[in-house]
């Protein structure tokens, strides 16, 4: 029973106390809160609210200890997510974004990159787009880089972009590789070298500046991208064989279950003071039921989040590599506790009326899960292929981006 957990004592990091970062998060939870609204009305975060969450350094939750991070385990990772989202939901987007690119970084560049972007004493942080929508062309010493992409969130308080781009054949078209598989290269740039476009008029998370950005003639050098479709991890090689989609999994359901647990104590709160008459909201037994299914959806999806992911920290702990089993699992909880959270919050705005009609935390949650789960991170395809890898009938695939392939 105990075997899993042999190398458990070495793999995470102690250096960072974890619990002070979650008390940390616990006394600015009031300032996040505070400037919430002024946040969404500034289309990014706003200066207070950047700087209480800055010492948290979420960047590096997950770098190793020698590159000067935390070397947190996935679930540290999703309760300091859940908790900062807790309290606004624009600070736990923008450093779930952050923690999770960091990860990336950290995971894939070569080592001379890694020197240069996890020196001792700086935190940099990362932002950008992993869709393809622009181009590198191979040039002495590197790339050049030209494109455009979308979906940049937290690049106003990023120092570097991560940018997926396709590599140029040398005549303007993608080059493949040896499959026959377009080659998508991660780069890495200065912030400062790209043109910030805007183009955030959005239904919810208005406030975490995820805006399209622009790259012209770019110099990339050589050893500062990574084959994002088939990276192998550098460092840290069993939690970082994760993958991108796999570190990026941790943040998005994070974000959902902190979200999700915030609405239902914004409606229990509100529904206490409604109470002392019949028909008033707090004294309705249709109200009490469907908020008692809402929480324990809620409560089931977080739990299947968390059993996943234990079982995941134990492989990786064993000195395993994540599995493919492992992935479609990871997947299915991540779209579990989505798909919770938007009834539960399609559930809290109908039943708190003009409560959650106008300005407000209900308000303002509700549009921001309903924005979460349109990310491309959610979306059927992942949930019908995890499907069908667990019932058998894809048994002799793997994972690949967000693709279930046949093996080669």
């Amino acid at each position: 029973m105990n075997a899993p957990l042999k190398h458990a004592s070495g793999y995470w990091g102690t250096k960072t106390d974890f619990n002070a970062l979650m008390e940390q998060v616990r006394k600015i939870g009031p300032v996040l809160e505070e400037h919430a609204a002024e946040t969404e009305a500034l289309g990014r975060l706003d200066e207070t609210t950047f700087k209480a969450l800055a010492p948290l350094r979420m960047s590096h939750i997950f770098a190793s200890e020698e590159q000067g991070g935390a070397q947190f385990s996935p679930t540290q990772g999703l309760k300091l997510i859940e908790a900062i989202t807790y309290h606004s939901g624009a600070a736990g987007w923008v450093s779930m974004v952050h923690a999770c690119i960091g990860a990336m970084s950290a995971a894939f560049l070569p080592d001379s990159a890694i020197a240069r972007l996890f020196v001792p004493g700086e935190d940099n942080r990362f932002s950008g787009q992993g869709t393809p929508t622009g181009m590198l062309k191979k040039v002495d010493g590197g790339y050049r880089l030209n494109g455009k992409w979308s979906y940049a969130s937290g690049i106003y308080h990023a120092t570097y972009t991560h940018t997926a781009a396709l590599l140029d054949d040398g005549n303007g078209q993608p080059a493949k590789d040896e499959n026959g598989n377009v080659i998508v290269l991660c780069a890495h740039a200065p912030v400062e070298d790209h043109d910030l476009l805007g183009n955030w008029e959005v239904l919810g998370l208005q406030g975490t500046g995820s805006i399209d950005y622009a790259a012209k003639d770019v110099f990339i050098a050589d050893d500062m991208v990574f084959p994002i479709l088939t990276a192998e991890p550098q460092r840290q090689k069993e939690f970082f064989s994760l993958g991108v989609v796999g570190l990026a999994a941790i943040g998005h359901s994070g974000w959902a279950i902190g979200a999700s647990r915030r609405m239902l104590d914004e409606v229990a709160k509100f529904a206490l003071t409604k109470t002392g008459r019949a028909g008033l909201l707090g004294e309705s037994e249709k109200f009490w039921f469907d908020y008692g299914r809402a929480e324990a959806r809620v409560r089931a999806a977080r739990a299947f989040l968390f059993e996943i992911w234990h079982e995941v920290e134990a492989s990786i702990e064993a000195g395993n590599r994540v599995s493919t089993r492992q992935i479609s699992l990871i997947h299915l909880a991540k779209s579990e506790v989505h798909e919770a959270g938007v009834d539960a919050c399609q559930f809290v705005y109908r039943a708190a009326g003009g409560a959650s009609l106008r300005k407000g935390v209900m308000q303002r949650i509700y549009r921001e899960m309903l924005t979460a789960a349109n990310h491309f991170t959610i979306n059927n395809n992942m949930v019908s292929a995890a499907g069908r890898e667990i019932g058998g009938l894809w048994s002799d695939r793997a994972w690949q981006f967000y693709d279930l392939v046949e093996k080669r």
